[in-house]
């Protein structure tokens, strides 16, 4: 039996929890997925962030100024909680309401330039107040912007799109998908 995708989820904010209970009630544990459009493919959740973490990666080798400066300044890297930390490298470890990725993402494409942290502080990537806003996802540019889906989805955490188009958190939202067995 294959997938049929249903929608397109788009942002979850604090909700990930609740969603996921709800299309466990609705479609039975097992029989839902988050997938991701890319081109004329459907591809798992975890090769979307790869190509998610390539965004960062490709912008870090474009502005190596911006690579620079935060490598100079951060220990590390944390978006929703300082205890984002503690998930390193793992995209799975999501301690935290809200997903966190883009720290996770920044920590590897840094690793995959052959660098690491040299700061003295940890720098919050989240919203335009932070000492890290630059580094926002919802801010950075993606680096294959014709491959982000440029359609409607819906809107589960009540935000509206409150990150720029084209870039990395577009390419994360509007390409998700939701699919039943």
């Amino acid at each position: 039996m294959g997938w049929k995708t249903i929608e397109r989820p788009g942002y979850f904010g604090k909700k990930r929890e609740e969603l996921a209970e709800k299309w466990n009630e609705e479609y039975g544990k097992g029989n839902w997925r988050l997938a991701y459009e890319w081109g004329k493919l459907v591809i798992p959740r975890e090769e979307a962030l790869q190509i998610y973490e390539d965004g960062y990666y490709e912008w870090f080798k474009k502005y190596p100024a911006k690579l620079e400066w935060l490598i100079s300044k951060a220990c590390d890297v944390y978006d929703t909680a300082p205890s984002n930390v503690h998930s390193g490298f793992d995209y799975s470890k999501q301690e935290t309401p809200n997903t966190h990725l883009q720290d996770i993402a920044i920590r590897r494409s840094i690793m995959r330039l052959g660098r690491g942290f040299d700061g003295y502080k940890l720098i919050e990537i989240r919203g335009k107040d932070s000492e890290g806003a630059d580094y926002s996802p919802s801010i950075v540019p993606f680096h294959l912007r014709s491959m982000i889906y440029h359609g409607k989805i819906m809107d589960y955490g009540g935000k509206g799109h409150w990150w720029d188009p084209y870039t990395i958190e577009d390419f994360y939202q509007k390409n998700k998908l939701l699919q039943i067995k």
